[in-house]
């Protein structure tokens, strides 16, 4: 089994694109969502973190359980946390969606108030941490996507180089 990880910064399409994936009948799980992840306090002078003394990160165990399954094909996984990394050693390859900082405004803009990025602080927020995070992610990332384009384009480009 090869073990794919999507990862980009809020808006680049991570849930979007696993969504797609699944819809083509490849095993595809959203991390992004509270039954793999939790907010965990943080510090409140930590200015890495999408909330105010709050982080997003994997439930670890739950993740690493999921990796470990035996499988045939491949297993794309999406999502950034803090915490990701710790799981690098059991993920075959690292994709990171990008895209211009106003395709992302506009894709968060659009969320429901609920969703993250759909209030100006938010948006605020994610503007900032593009520029302390992403550099990050590139460093750690074996191939870089531009998901500005159609969903379906992004996905067959996953599927190319994956």
């Amino acid at each position: 089994m090869k073990r794919v990880l999507i990862t980009g910064m809020s808006g680049t399409g991570k849930s979007a694109t696993i969504g797609e994936l699944s819809a083509r009948g490849y095993a595809a799980c959203d991390l992004d969502t509270p039954e793999w992840s939790h907010w965990i306090d943080a510090a409140s002078d930590d200015t890495l973190t999408p909330g105010d003394g709050k982080d997003w990160v994997w439930q670890l165990d739950k993740v690493r359980a999921l990796l470990s399954e035996p499988r045939e094909g491949m297993l794309f996984i999406s999502g950034c946390a803090e915490n990701m990394g710790e799981l690098f050693p059991l993920i075959d390859t690292v994709i990171l969606l990008s895209a211009p900082i106003d395709t992302i405004m506009q894709r968060v803009s659009a969320r429901m108030s609920s969703g993250y990025g759909g209030v100006a602080e938010e948006r605020r927020k994610i503007a900032e941490l593009i520029e302390l995070i992403e550099p990050l992610l590139r460093e750690s990332a074996d191939h870089e996507i531009d998901s500005s384009g159609p969903l379906q384009a992004t996905v067959d480009r996953i599927l190319q180089v994956a």
